[in-house]
């Protein structure tokens, strides 16, 4: 069987809520990092969801709703919002994506009715250390440079193959910008 991935960003508020939705889907998914949501950090969910669109899972109260109407005044591509039930997504007071279970949280994406993709893998580990991303005393510098070009935050080697995978990143496009890099050295 084929095996498939949802196109769109989902877009939570925290690392617990990243975790949990990442147990019951195959997505690529990105955290605001609470209310407080900085410039960079929007900015930077901006620059990934603008050619695959988002879709927005956060937490059923207060807090969550300002994230969400701050991020639907910003993203700059197709939204999409999953809505969840308080009543689902609560533990012992705690309201929050992270408390609800797997199957709540793909009835919610489902019913913001997700783009499916097949999965591809266009890197490898192999492709890492061969291109000197992982492995090398210069790797560390050779990430972040490929990661500044592509807008992939501050990644290590295995967030850095995992972002290339699931941000249909074009392998050519990789090899450009590695070229760029060794050019630059030799200057």
């Amino acid at each position: 069987m084929e095996s498939k991935r949802i196109k769109e960003v989902i877009v939570v508020e925290g690392k617990d809520d990243i975790t949990r939705v990442s147990e019951a889907l195959d997505a690529t998914i990105i955290a605001t990092g609470g209310i407080h949501i900085n410039r960079k950090k929007l900015d930077e969910i901006v620059e990934i969801t603008k050619d695959r669109g988002a879709i927005i899972l956060t937490d059923p109260d207060h807090a969550g709703n300002v994230i969400r109407k701050k991020l639907l005044a910003n993203l700059k591509c197709p939204v999409k919002i999953a809505y969840f039930k308080q009543s689902l997504a609560i533990k012992d007071g705690d309201i929050g994506i992270e408390n609800a279970n797997k199957e709540d949280i793909i009835e919610a994406i489902n019913k913001a009715r997700p783009t499916y993709v097949s999965k591809t893998e266009n890197f490898s580990a192999e492709f890492l250390f061969e291109h000197r991303l992982t492995g090398f005393d210069d790797s560390k510098k050779r990430r972040e440079y490929l990661s500044d070009k592509l807008n992939l935050g501050n990644p290590n080697a295995k967030t850095l193959l995992k972002r290339l995978n699931n941000f249909d990143i074009d392998k050519n496009e990789v090899l450009k910008i590695l070229e760029e890099y060794s050019e630059g050295q030799n200057i």
